[in-house]
């Protein structure tokens, strides 16, 4: 199991970077090489990935989800095996840090080239970047989900 931990500083409130972010469908918009989440329910979404001309398709569940403070994740079926937390740090009223720590499984022997070279922290640092760019470019949130998911 390979770990990547990234954070980035936005500059926008703590509760406008949690909505966005629980707008999972719109994450092909910022992150690099997701082409579509389809939200299933409240806990469930099913990804499609092409990352170095590897198409993947996966679904995951939100394990754990308060607002305004984190989102945690874990991958139930398909080709990709991993568990992720998204927490957000209020800085001030007009600054959040998000940190995101994803465990994964590289497979194949491109992802596992791509791990020991860096190129997925890499990549996860500029998916960070382009989620900073999109939110304070717009200054609000697309939409919200303020539901709790309790763990267990």
């Amino acid at each position: 199991m390979s770990t990547v931990r990234e954070s980035v500083e936005v500059g926008v409130p703590l509760h406008t970077a949690y909505n966005q972010w629980t707008q999972f469908t719109e994450f092909p918009r910022f992150m690099e090489g997701v082409d579509q989440v389809t939200q299933v329910d409240d806990r469930h979404n099913h990804w499609a990935t092409s990352i170095a001309g590897v198409h993947r398709e996966f679904d995951t569940e939100i394990v754990d989800q308060l607002p305004d403070e984190r989102i945690a994740w874990r991958t139930t079926s398909g080709d990709v095996q991993q568990q992720g937390l998204v927490t957000f740090e209020s800085l001030d009223e007009r600054h959040t840090r998000v940190n995101l720590a994803l465990v994964f499984e590289p497979s194949g022997m491109a992802e596992k080239a791509a791990d020991m070279t860096g190129t997925l922290d890499r990549r996860v640092k500029g998916d960070l970047r382009r989620f900073k760019d999109f939110i304070e470019h717009r200054g609000e949130a697309e939409g919200a989900w303020r539901g709790r998911i309790s763990p267990g």
